[in-house]
């Protein structure tokens, strides 16, 4: 990629998917919530979550909202309870069913991609390097903006991406940063101890010099271009952004625009007091 921002001409040229998947795609380690069974009747955040429309708790605000319809009748109370074999769910009109299969996938997003859903301005979207035939909704944990590459997760799962999106998770995220010139110490030793830019305070959790131009970062929270907001405080440009980490998730010898599924360690290990299932 160049410092301007753009794609290199490459990025268009990756593999079809079925060529960059690493193993097989589909993890289904927890079932889905109608094969298990033993409770068909869900509440109505519930089902919206295992619809792939969002989390539990956000699932919550969208009825609180009026948007979802049940058997023709707009729902704004959270005590609603829907029988997925008979009841009709619409969410802004188009109609829910409840998703059979759980995905959760590993991705190195190359530099000149978005990790949205749609992009107005037609840049390529990472979810382009994941295969068509999955059919469920997915959508990003967490985000790597466009200049940045490195380690992405991607999951229909609603609970589990806000579970581990959530800084009460504690989930730390590492990052290889190369800057254009030389990085100073008090750059390093401010953003280790904490500090304020424009209003906003960032502390990293751990900082390492690994160059006179390179350094490793881990950060726990991980707000909105955190380190690049830092590094501009100190007149610096993030050559190369990479993240290498997720918590137990590592990017490894995992190729740009290749990925994989996680394995039951890492799912266990992000997941740590989430619960699984169809519980409602």
């Amino acid at each position: 990629m160049n410092l301007s921002g753009k794609p290199n001409p490459q990025s268009s040229l990756q593999p079809p998917a079925q060529e960059r998947r690493q193993g097989v795609f589909e993890t289904l380690p927890h079932g889905s919530p109608l094969e298990q069974g033993d409770k068909p009747v869900l509440r109505l955040q519930v089902y919206l979550a295992h619809a792939g429309v969002a989390s539990r708790r956000s699932s919550e605000a969208i009825i609180l909202a009026g948007r979802v319809r049940v058997n023709g009748k707009t729902v704004t109370a959270l005590g609603e309870k829907v029988d997925p074999s008979r009841d009709r769910v619409l969410l802004d009109g188009r109609l829910l069913t409840l998703e059979k299969r759980r995905f959760y996938l590993a991705l190195h997003k190359p530099p000149g991609y978005i990790c949205s859903s749609f992009d107005p301005q037609k840049r390529p979207l990472a979810l382009d390097l994941l295969p068509k035939d999955i059919g469920e909704r997915l959508f990003s944990v967490g985000r790597l903006d466009f200049r940045s590459s490195g380690l992405i997760i991607f999951t229909n799962d609603g609970d589990f991406t806000a579970h581990v999106s959530h800084p009460s998770a504690e989930i730390e995220k590492e990052y290889l940063v190369e800057a254009s010139g030389s990085i100073p110490d008090e750059a390093l030793e401010a953003f280790s101890k904490g500090i304020e830019v424009e209003g906003i305070f960032y502390k990293a959790l751990e900082v390492k010099r690994t160059s006179w131009r390179s350094v490793r970062i881990v950060l726990i929270e991980g707000k909105n271009r955190e380190i690049r907001r830092v590094f501009s405080h100190f007149h610096l440009h993030p050559e190369k952004l990479c993240r290498i980490r997720i918590g137990p998730v590592l990017l490894g010898d995992l190729a740009e625009g290749f990925f994989r599924p996680l394995t039951e360690r890492e799912l266990k290990e992000l997941g740590k007091g989430l619960r699984y299932g169809n519980s409602d």
